[in-house]
C-alpha cells in the first residue's frame, strides 16, 4: 500500500514539474498559453500557494474556431475535388480552375482571420456565469455578464518577457488588465516549469480585472 502510494506521488510530482528546454521559444510560448488557458478554464484548487486561490472556471466560446474549421473543411474539399475528379484532361479544366480559385480564396479568409482577428489572442470566453462572482463586483463591473473575455498573451522574440493581457470581446475600446513576467520567474535553471506559480499569478490579474481595477495605456507607457 506505501508503494502504490509513493508511485501515486511520484506521478502527480512528475505532472507539476514539467521540464521544458528553455531555449526553444515557440514549445515556451506553446506551455505558457496552455498554462494561462487552463488556468481560466478548468475549476481546481491552485496548490502550493495562497490556499483559497483557485482557476477562475469560464467556458471557452467556439464560435470563431467553428467558423475556421468550417472554412477549412470546404477548402480541403475543394482541393479533393481538384485531385481525384474524374473527368478526362483537358474537359476538366474549368472544375479544376474553379476549385483552385475556391480553395486559395478560402484559405485567404483564413489568414486574414488569423492576422485581423485572432492576433495574439489565444482564449474566448462566454460571459461570466453569475455565481462565479460576487454581487459587489458585478455592481463595480457590470460588463462581465454582457461580454465574454478576451484572453491576450504577448511574448517578443529575443525577450525574456510574458505578458497576459485581459479585456473584453466585441467591446470597442475595451479596458483592460494586464501583466508582465519575466519567464525566469516559472522555470529554474534546468527548465522546470512551475505551473502552480504561473495559474496562481494569472488567477490573482483575472480577480483585479473582475473587481474593475483596470490598466491604462498611460500605465503602459509608465512602465516603459
Amino acid at each position: 500500500m506505501a508503494k502504490s502510494d509513493k508511485t501515486t506521488n511520484s506521478e502527480e510530482e512528475e505532472v507539476v514539474l514539467l521540464q521544458v528546454d528553455t531555449g526553444d521559444i515557440i514549445k515556451l510560448k506553446q506551455i505558457l498559453d496552455e498554462t494561462v488557458a487552463n488556468t481560466f478554464l478548468e475549476e481546481n484548487m491552485l496548490e502550493g500557494h495562497d490556499p483559497n486561490a483557485k482557476n477562475v472556471g469560464l467556458k471557452e466560446d467556439h464560435k470563431l474556431n467553428n467558423i475556421k474549421l468550417i472554412l477549412m473543411t470546404v477548402a480541403c474539399i475543394f482541393a479533393m475535388i481538384a485531385q481525384f475528379s474524374p473527368l478526362p484532361f483537358p474537359e476538366s479544366r474549368p472544375v479544376l480552375g474553379c476549385c483552385c480559385a475556391l480553395y486559395f480564396m478560402l484559405s485567404g479568409v483564413l489568414q486574414l482571420i488569423t492576422t485581423f482577428l485572432d492576433k495574439d489572442c489565444i482564449l474566448i470566453t462566454k460571459v461570466v456565469d453569475e455565481g462565479l462572482t460576487a454581487k459587489e463586483n458585478l455592481k463595480k463591473n457590470p460588463n462581465l455578464t454582457k461580454y465574454g473575455l478576451r484572453v491576450r498573451t504577448i511574448f517578443p522574440k529575443f525577450s525574456e518577457f510574458y505578458a497576459v493581457r485581459i479585456e473584453y470581446q466585441g467591446m470597442e475600446t475595451s479596458p483592460f488588465a494586464k501583466q508582465t513576467w519575466s519567464v525566469g520567474q516559472f522555470f529554474d535553471k534546468e527548465g522546470m516549469f512551475d505551473e502552480y506559480g504561473l495559474m496562481y499569478e494569472v488567477e490573482a490579474l483575472y480577480r483585479r480585472f473582475e473587481k474593475g481595477k483596470f490598466d491604462t495605456e498611460d500605465d503602459k507607457i509608465k512602465k516603459e
